[in-house]
């Protein structure tokens, strides 16, 4: 699913990235974590071309992403869902409609449109919040209509940066189960984080950065 080779990133004469090898298979659930400034969120931004490698490749389902031109990166991050850690949901518009923002631009149906919301909605428990505004919610309810909105076109891949950066303890746990059940119906998930209760309560892949490098990658592993 997801492949880097070789992957360099260089801000200036700042190594971000110091060539970077791993494979992500099909189905996987895996963490990568690392203190701040690690390169957590580089590999993420580069995996869904937000940013270029200085070297490398970055294959997606078998794509060379950097490759691709810039007017079908759109196409692109339809076939992943990202979830951020500030939640990025439109402020003025209901939960609904935050969710549907991201499949009414495909040309679906309304009834299809619909369906799909709601399925999603009700994945991560808010169904009943349909017509809730963000400043309505708690942020943990934001970030599971994040959630919603990810996985609303059915992505094979889930990049979840930092999604419980901003919430207590108790609120993150339930957020990663929600992800833990995505993962468990076939969808890949990678999640970049540096909460270690998380990382050490879940026990899944755990691939460690320290300073732009691999330092560590262990299946049912612990944050250390």
């Amino acid at each position: 699913m997801i492949r880097l080779v070789n992957l360099t990133k260089f801000y200036g004469s700042h190594c971000a990235i110091d060539n970077v090898n791993l494979e992500i298979k099909v189905g996987e659930f895996v963490f990568l974590v690392g203190s701040s400034g690690a390169g957590k969120s580089t590999i993420m931004r580069m995996i869904y071309r937000e940013e270029l490698p200085t070297r490398g490749e970055v294959f997606i389902g078998g794509v060379d992403v950097t490759q691709i031109k810039s007017s079908h990166v759109q196409h692109l991050r339809r076939r992943m869902g990202i979830v951020f850690q500030d939640f990025k949901l439109l402020p003025k518009q209901s939960a609904y409609d935050n969710v549907a923002y991201v499949i009414r631009a495909l040309g679906m149906s309304s009834k299809e449109v619909d369906m799909r919301v709601k399925g999603a909605l009700k994945v991560v428990g808010l169904l009943h919040k349909i017509d809730a505004r963000p400043n309505e919610l708690s942020g943990g309810e934001q970030q599971r209509i994040g959630i919603a909105r990810a996985i609303v076109n059915g992505p094979p891949l889930l990049i979840a940066d930092e999604p419980t950066g901003n919430l207590d303890p108790q609120t993150s746990l339930e957020i990663v189960q929600i992800l833990e059940q995505i993962n468990q119906r076939g969808t890949t998930v990678l999640v970049s984080t540096h909460d270690q209760m998380i990382v050490n309560y879940f026990k899944k892949r755990v691939i460690t950065l320290e300073d732009g490098k691999v330092v560590r990658d262990v299946f049912s592993g612990t944050y250390r």
